[in-house]
């Protein structure tokens, strides 16, 4: 049993290190060596793909840049600011568009004196949201989101105020003019956008709306290169749910996803934050991804994630309106299931979402109770403790019994050593004779590792655990441990656990059991101090019972330290 046990760890050491080393070359701007990713910071701009948004105008260029020749009308637009309780959000006369939302509530991870920006247009970041119309003669026959538009409604939400309308109106355009109406509300990130249609011509048209969120390739600023989120677009639908699709899919063309649907929503997802367009049910819509130059000065810029839908007819003199939603905020559970079907996907667990989904839930309950991210967790992780007594005891029960008969193994190894069946035979006997299970040890643990390993995408995933404070030094669940404290607690708490196992026969096994809790402990120095102190709970809970199980068995509690010769 010790040998299938350690093979299993071998084989999960074997694999970190694998992708440890891939990590650290993206880290580096090398390319993978194992899981090679087209898409990681290219330095010139993608180039363009052919797909259903290939009549939806590119983006000008970016603020600070000469503007392109098209794009003189650029010059007369004005950006400005509009306040919420929890965001400040600078929109641009050009389209009426979003331009930057920065979270009042939310700090920046890597400059704390600053609060988190998502939507931005800088020479280090691009990332928009922007609609218009499309369907006429030429790209620019109907008022997109390059059209400059006249602006009126409040600038800040006032005190007893619950929400507030802004409103763009664009000129007369191909005989069409357009109405964007943002309703802003209190401690909302979701935006109501109603879109209006006016047919001023003398004819009837059948503009398209399209929707769409346009970033740069590139992950997050301060993103760890010792654990993986997911960074790009995705597209829901009722028939196929959850799709995400990799930046490198778009770039070679490759992407997967429902083209079609009269559900479901498009977003560009990372880590603990997301935007998303938003229909409503029952309408008509089709799906794109690509990627197209916008003349920014970002590296691997820029891929689309466009959503269109056709109007009715627009009588001459008639209006057509359309509600969507903007949504551009953190990846709240609940706040995200309210918000429409299949949203709370964006906060992505992974296949192990059906077990990760009830540990939230449980977490957030514990949590409201405690009133601290770091004592919740503590408390969640004794709570897996107890509902997992039986099956650790029966483990540690095995494992003491291997303890108590490994003096005999050992000695039978060594009088049996030049007889390799013979000694697998002794072993056998001695196993018998004692009625020890090499497998009792085994499987139960097995039976709990998806358990704790959605518990740690819970925690890795949950935007709660950024900027919480646990104790003393640990203020921020979600950065490392400024002073390392975590990370070498749990390295002495693994030997110890360690320690307390059963010594491998072989020598040499029995060193390389010692160095590989080492070589494991090094990644949670650059990991979360959540996860981190959910490991040390973990293993101090396992040390304890198995202690008391030792004892209780006659088996004194021995530390079987390395021996080095």
């Amino acid at each position: 049993m010790n040998d299938i046990r350690r093979t299993i760890l071998w084989v999960i050491f074997g694999f970190s290190m694998v992708l440890l080393w891939d990590q650290w070359q993206i880290h580096n701007g090398k390319q993978a060596t194992f899981f090679p990713n087209p898409a990681q910071k290219a330095a010139s701009a993608p180039a363009p793909a052919v797909s259903a948004s290939a009549g939806v105008p590119v983006a000008p260029a970016v603020a600070g840049q000469a503007p392109v020749a098209e794009s003189a009308v650029a010059v007369a637009s004005e950006r400005f600011e509009v306040s919420t309780d929890v965001l400040k959000m600078t929109f641009d006369t050009q389209g009426g568009a979003l331009v930057r939302t920065e979270f009042l509530q939310y700090l920046d991870s890597n400059d704390k004196t600053r609060n988190f920006v998502l939507l931005d247009d800088t020479k280090d970041r691009y990332y928009q949201a922007q609609t218009g119309l499309i369907g006429g003669v030429a790209p620019d026959s109907f008022p997109t989101h390059k059209s400059v538009m006249a602006v009126s409604g409040d600038k800040v939400l006032k005190d007893g105020q619950d929400e507030l309308k802004l409103v763009f109106t664009s000129q007369d355009t191909g005989g069409i003019k357009l109405v964007k109406t943002y309703t802003l509300r209190r401690g909302a990130y979701d935006i109501a956008v109603k879109h209006e249609v006016i047919n001023t011509g003398a004819t009837s048209l059948n503009p398209q709306l399209y929707l769409q969120l346009v970033r740069d390739g590139n992950k997050p600023a301060g993103e760890s290169s010792f654990y993986s989120t997911f960074t790009g677009p995705a597209v829901y639908t009722d028939l196929k749910k959850y799709q995400k699709v990799e930046f490198s899919d778009i770039k070679k063309g490759k992407a997967d996803f429902e083209k079609e649907s009269t559900n479901g929503y498009i977003a560009m997802v990372q880590h603990y934050f997301a935007s998303a367009w938003i229909l409503p049910a029952d309408v008509k819509r089709t799906f794109s991804l690509d990627a197209r130059d916008v003349g920014a000065t970002v590296a691997d810029c820029c891929y689309r994630a466009t959503m269109i839908t056709p109007l009715e007819t627009v009588a001459p003199g008639q209006t057509k309106a359309l509600e969507a939603k903007l949504f551009v905020g953190p990846q709240e559970e609940k706040k995200l299931e309210a918000l429409a079907p299949g949203m709370e996907l964006v906060k992505d667990y992974g296949w192990l979402t059906i077990l990760a989904k009830p540990l939230y839930w449980l977490l957030d309950k514990l949590h409201s109770f405690i009133q601290n991210w770091g004592w919740s967790i503590v408390a969640l992780v004794l709570l897996l403790k107890i509902a997992f007594y039986w099956l650790n005891a029966k483990a540690y029960a095995s494992m003491a019994k291997m303890k108590a008969v490994n003096p005999r193994i050992m000695e039978m190894r060594e009088r049996l050593k030049d007889n390799p069946q013979q000694m697998q035979q002794e072993m056998m006997r001695i196993y018998r004779e004692e009625k020890v299970n090499p497998m009792g040890g085994c499987f139960p643990i097995m039976v709990q590792i998806p358990v704790f390993i959605a518990l740690y995408w819970v925690l890795l995933s949950s935007v709660e655990m950024r900027n919480a404070p646990w104790i003393l030094w640990i203020q921020d669940l979600s950065s490392p441990d400024p002073f390392f404290i975590l990370p070498v607690v749990m390295t002495l708490t693994t030997l110890l656990q360690t320690a307390l196992n059963p010594a491998p026969p072989d020598p040499l096994q029995a060193k390389m059991m010692w160095f590989m809790p080492l070589a494991f402990s090094v990644m949670f120095f650059f990991f979360p101090s959540g996860l981190v102190l959910y490991w040390i709970t973990n293993n101090i809970l396992s040390i304890a019972q198995q202690w008391i199980i030792n004892t209780r068995m006659g088996v004194p509690p021995q530390f079987n330290l390395p021996k080095f010769k």
